[in-house]
Order: structure tokens, then sequence, then C-alpha cells
């Protein structure tokens, strides 16, 4: 089966198609991963001037690295990844219970949570900045303090809007005959969820895990709210303030971004099936 272009090129014959092809894909190539390649090279390159960025290093060095380590860069990093593991963990479990009751059960009002659920993701980040400091401030939870701990940056982030439609849509398509028959079979009600309705959700995982990871990774407002203490920053807002501090060299900040990006592309490579197949399944068939 052959792979169709937009711009027709599949249908091209000849070695010129043949060499146009090339340059247009090496373009493409340039244009979106340029950037990323630009920025690995330059942060393990020893760098004075920002605008001599180069994909070809005279040298590679771990100057920026040894630098950015002692700049407690590691340590933010640690940070990030407490916040979305704890963050993403408690994202998936409410996403499918959530899912699972709104596409599987029947109750008065469901409609209602629906559009509630759809509303939260309507509404930009800086709208809900003061609502949501004030309620972190008077709502300690198990009495610690939300304000000051990276507690205050999981709990806000354990339900989202996108998660629950993604699961919720995704098991309606789910046949009934197969939960019926597992009813028929003696199967309770967390047994047919957790082995009939779950294992077949693996795409839609998949999709919200990748979602979910970029989602927490990339946040800013949120740790901005909730940190007291640069000790507790993540990557992501260590960065502004390593930016701010004149004595931080760009090789410094290229390391930091540099980091802050290769987790959110490993998590991809590692669902991108799961990731796909979620994007492109219409419908589960049993």
């Amino acid at each position: 089966m052959r792979n169709e272009t937009a711009l027709g090129l599949a249908e091209a014959r000849g070695p010129w198609a043949r060499v146009l092809r090339f340059v247009l894909y090496a373009a493409l190539f340039m244009v979106f991963a340029g950037p990323l390649l630009a920025l690995m090279v330059g942060a393990f390159t020893p760098t004075v001037d920002p605008t001599q960025f180069t994909l070809w290093p005279d040298r590679l060095s771990l100057d920026n690295l040894e630098r950015a380590v002692d700049r407690n860069v590691l340590d933010y990093l640690l940070n990030s990844f407490l916040v979305v593991g704890g963050g993403l963990a408690l994202q998936v479990l409410v996403s499918v219970f959530a899912g699972y009751a709104l596409a599987r059960k029947r109750f008065r009002g469901s409609a209602v949570v629906l559009v509630l659920v759809l509303a939260t993701m309507m509404l930009p980040e800086e709208v809900l900045a003061v609502p949501l400091s004030v309620l972190l401030a008077d709502l300690p939870l198990l009495h610690v303090s939300l304000v000051g701990s990276l507690v205050g940056m999981i709990v806000p982030v354990a339900a989202w809007g996108f998660s629950i439609l993604v699961m919720t849509e995704f098991m309606k398509e789910i046949p009934k005959e197969l939960e019926e028959s597992a009813r028929l079979d003696g199967a309770g009600e967390f047994r047919v969820f957790w082995q009939v309705v779950l294992p077949l959700c693996r795409p839609a995982l998949g999709v919200i895990g990748i979602f979910g990871f970029t989602m927490i990774w990339d946040q800013y407002m949120l740790p901005l709210l909730v940190a007291t203490d640069p000790a507790q920053y993540t990557l992501p807002l260590a960065l502004r303030s390593l930016r701010s501090d004149d004595q931080v060299g760009i090789g410094v900040l290229l390391v930091g971004a540099f980091l802050a990006m290769l987790p959110s592309v490993l998590a991809f490579l590692a669902l991108q099936r799961s990731f796909i197949r979620g994007l492109t399944s219409g419908a589960v068939k049993g």
C-alpha cells in the first residue's frame, strides 16, 4: 500500500523526483530537528557567544554539565521527577475511574458532570492562579501545608479534564457484550473493570500518559504559586531563576534546557506505540 502525500511526491518518478524528495525531507528535518540538535550540541560545547550555535562542534566538553551540577540543576530535575511521578500516577488513577463511571454507568446528573469536566479545560491557568493560590493556602491536606511543599504541586494535577474525557470516550466504544459475558461468568464489578475494561484501554492509557506527562512536566504557574524556597523549584521554574542570574553562563542554561526536553522525548518514545494506536482507534471491536 502506497503512502500518498499532500504534494503528490509519491506519484513522481525518475531521478529528479528522488532528488526533490530528498531536498524537501532534509529541509523539513532541519526545520523541526535542527533547533533540538543545536540545543543538544550547545549543551556539551564550550559556548561563549549564544549566537554561535552549530551542529558540528569543534570539540565536546562536560564543563557546562559540571557547572550546572554546581548550580543544583540535578536537584531541580529530581523535584520535577517527583512531581510528575506522583501527579501522573494520581491523574491516571482518577481518569480511569472517572471515565469508567461516566462511560459505563448510568446515574442522574452524569451529563452535568461531563459538562463541568469540559468547562475546566476552557479556563487558562492565569485565570485560575488567584483562586488556586487561595485554595492551596487555606486547605491543608493531612495536616501538611500544600504551600511550600511538593505535595502542593502534585494534588492540583491529580484530575485533568482532557484525560478524563479521553478515557470516557474510549470506554464508551467497548462493546457491552464483553461486560455482560463476564458478569454471567460470575465476575464482580471490580473484576469486570480490572480484567475486561481496563486491558482494552491500553491505547487510551498511552495517550493520557504522554499528554499528562508533558502537561505536568511543563508546569510553570503551579510551582511558581507553591514554591516558597529555591530548593522546591522544579526544572522549568529553576530555568527562569538561572536566566536572571548574571553569573550563570549560556552553557548552564543550555544544559538545563536539554535536561528539561529529554524526559518528554523519552516518554514519547516509550509510549509511542500505544499513543499512535490510541489516536487511530475509532472503535474497539470484541
